[in-house]
C-alpha cells in the first residue's frame, strides 16, 4: 500500500514525501502586485511541505480580483518572486506559481487600472467584495471578445514563462473555485453563442486553450492545472451536465501531458473515480473537508497520488507535527492580517 511517507517525482521535481501544502490567498504583496519580503518568510518556513503551490497570482493587471494579491507580468514581480524561489530552494523545497485570472470575481477599485472586469459574459457573480472602500458589490463585468480571450491566452503563457525565468520550478492554472476560467465552465455565467459557449465541448474551449500556450510555453513537465467539480464558488452553477463537462475536459488536458491535475473536491466519490480513471499522471486532492486524521486516507486508497493540504497552514512546522502526531496550533485570529495591512512572521519551534 502507497503511503503519505513514499517519495514520488512530479515532472522534474522529486518529493520526499505525498503531501504539499495547496494554494491559499494571502493579500501581503506590495500595492503593485510584488511579492513582499513577508512572501520571502512565509514560503521558506513552509519548504518542508516540498511542493509549495502558490496562492493565486495575475498573469495581468486585468487578472487581479483582489486588494494585495501578487503578479507575475513585471520585472518587479519576477524579482520578488526569484527572493522566493531563492528561499524556498535553499531549504529544499520546490515552488509551483499559480497562475490565476479572477474574472468577475473583481472589483475596479482593486486593480491598478480600475477598468471594469472582465468575464464570458455580462452577468455580476451577486457578491461583496472587499475593497479600499469597504465591502462592496462586485459590479456587472463586461463580456470577453475574442480579441480579448487570444489576449488572455498570451497573457498566461507569458506570465508561465516569466514565472519559470524567475525561479519557480512549476506553474498551476488554476480553472476552479469561481475564477475566470472556470466562469467558462458555468452555463449560469456563461451566456456566449460563440465557440466558447453553449456546448461542454465549447465551454471547454477556454481552458484548453490556455493550458495548451502555457505547455508549449514552459513544458508539461512544468504545467498542472486546479479544477474543482461542482464548487458552487462565486455565484456559479456548473448545472445538470458538470459531471459529462468534467470528464471531456479532465480526458481532453490528458492528451496534453500535464505533470499534474489538481482536484479541489466538493463532488461525489462517482465522478472523482472517472477523473482518477482518464488522468494518467500525478493526481494530488484537496477535500472541501478534512480532518487532521484523514491527510492519508486518499493516498492508501489509491484515490490520488499527493494530499494537498491548506487548512494547516499556520503551521510551518505541519510535516513535522504529522509524523509525531503532535497537536497542532490553534489559530490566533489577532495575528490575521486584513487586506492592506502586514501580519507576524511566526519563525516555527
Amino acid at each position: 500500500m502507497t503511503t503519505i511517507w513514499d517519495s514520488i517525482t512530479i515532472g522534474s521535481m522529486g518529493l520526499p514525501q505525498r503531501i504539499t501544502m495547496s494554494p491559499m490567498t494571502r493579500s501581503r504583496a506590495l500595492a503593485d502586485g510584488t511579492p513582499s519580503p513577508m512572501a520571502v518568510v512565509y514560503y521558506a518556513q513552509r519548504a518542508p511541505l516540498a511542493m509549495l503551490i502558490t496562492e493565486g497570482t495575475q498573469p495581468s493587471a486585468d487578472g487581479q480580483g483582489y486588494l494585495h494579491t501578487p503578479g507575475i507580468y513585471t520585472r518587479a514581480h519576477a524579482d520578488g518572486w526569484r527572493a522566493v524561489a531563492d528561499a524556498v530552494h535553499a531549504r529544499g523545497g520546490y515552488l509551483v506559481i499559480q497562475l490565476m485570472h479572477a474574472g468577475r470575481m473583481a472589483h475596479p477599485d482593486n486593480t491598478p487600472h480600475h477598468r471594469t472586469p472582465l468575464a464570458p459574459s455580462a452577468i455580476a457573480p451577486g457578491v461583496d467584495m472587499h475593497t479600499p472602500a469597504g465591502k462592496q458589490p462586485a459590479p456587472t463585468p463586461r463580456a470577453m471578445s475574442t480579441m480579448d480571450i487570444e489576449q488572455t491566452i498570451g497573457d498566461f503563457a507569458d506570465a508561465a514563462g516569466m514565472a519559470i525565468q524567475a525561479g519557480a520550478d512549476a506553474i498551476e492554472i488554476h480553472a476552479a473555485n469561481g475564477y475566470l476560467l472556470h466562469q467558462f465552465l458555468a452555463p449560469n455565467a456563461n451566456h456566449r453563442s460563440d465557440t466558447y459557449g453553449g456546448p461542454i465541448e465549447n465551454q471547454a474551449r477556454f481552458t484548453l486553450q490556455v493550458a495548451e500556450a502555457v505547455a508549449d510555453m514552459i513544458g508539461s513537465k512544468r504545467t498542472g492545472i486546479r479544477i474543482s467539480p461542482a464548487a458552487m464558488l462565486g455565484g456559479l452553477d456548473e448545472g445538470p451536465e458538470a459531471a459529462a463537462l468534467y470528464r471531456y475536459l479532465v480526458g481532453e488536458v490528458a492528451r496534453l501531458d500535464l505533470a499534474f491535475l489538481d482536484v479541489f473536491s466538493f463532488t461525489g466519490e462517482a465522478l472523482l473515480h472517472d477523473i482518477r480513471a482518464r488522468w494518467p499522471n500525478a493526481l494530488l486532492h484537496v477535500r472541501a473537508e478534512r480532518t487532521y486524521d484523514q491527510v492519508a486516507t486518499d493516498i492508501e486508497s489509491g484515490r490520488a497520488d499527493i494530499a494537498a493540504v491548506a487548512a494547516w497552514g499556520p503551521q510551518p512546522d505541519f510535516i513535522k507535527r504529522l509524523r509525531t502526531d503532535a497537536p497542532l496550533n490553534d489559530p490566533i485570529p489577532q495575528h490575521f492580517a486584513p487586506a492592506g495591512r502586514t501580519a507576524v512572521a511566526i519563525s516555527p519551534p
